[in-house]
């Protein structure tokens, strides 16, 4: 293979992969704990809480920050794990790429 057909096909490489993160990026993740509900983009910006006040007493305000958290963490893993399906075929042997 001669070295203008490999940084075509590299070049095709990059495109795909880009297409495959701004189809990520444009995806909604949706987190959830008990009563706590954080929708976030493929980019891991935070688009949306929701609480079940009706769950709620004012004295449980701790344990809604602990409940909100766990809901953010599930949807971060959710777009890491949707990351590692559509391009993980792109990064075989080199971890770490997004």
């Amino acid at each position: 293979m001669n070295m203008q057909a490999i940084m075509k096909q590299a070049q095709k490489m990059q495109k795909d992969m880009m297409n495959e993160k701004n189809k990520i990026d444009e995806m909604v993740f949706t987190g959830s704990s008990s009563f706590v509900t954080v929708e976030m983009n493929g980019k891991k910006e935070i688009t949306n809480v929701t609480i079940d006040v009706e769950s709620l007493d004012k004295e449980e305000i701790e344990m809604l920050e602990d409940m909100i958290q766990v809901a953010v963490n599930d949807a971060i893993k959710q777009i890491d794990k949707e990351t590692e399906k559509r391009l993980g075929k792109y990064t075989q042997g080199m971890p770490g790429l997004f």
